[in-house]
């Protein structure tokens, strides 16, 4: 990019290229226990994880025969509230299920 300055002498200007860092990653796992309702699971991954009916099934078969299973991948905050968010709604209705955030 050339510049003319106001003197008529006219250079060249350089520009550094910002290094932008993506924020870290963490994904959202659902934990299996013995009390939560499989149909339970599947409304909070339908709910607060957007999952359609079929991909809601499949996590919950894995959280069921796995012991857990990835809801998805987003930045810390938002995965802060989709667990603080699960919290809420399984207490709410009496179940225990657990949340927890991993750093991809």
């Amino acid at each position: 990019m050339s510049w003319k300055a106001p003197d008529g002498d006219t250079e060249l200007l350089s520009r550094e290229r910002e290094q932008v860092e993506e924020p870290p990653e963490y994904k959202v796992l659902l934990h299996n226990d013995d009390y939560t309702t499989m149909d339970f699971v599947v409304e909070i991954l339908r709910d607060v994880f957007h999952k359609s009916t079929e991909e809601a099934t499949r996590i919950m078969l894995n959280v069921h025969h796995q012991g857990v299973g990835v809801c998805g991948i987003y930045t810390a905050e938002i995965a802060e509230t989709k667990v603080a968010t699960v919290h809420d709604r399984a207490r709410k209705a009496g179940f225990p299920l657990m949340a927890s955030m991993e750093q991809v």
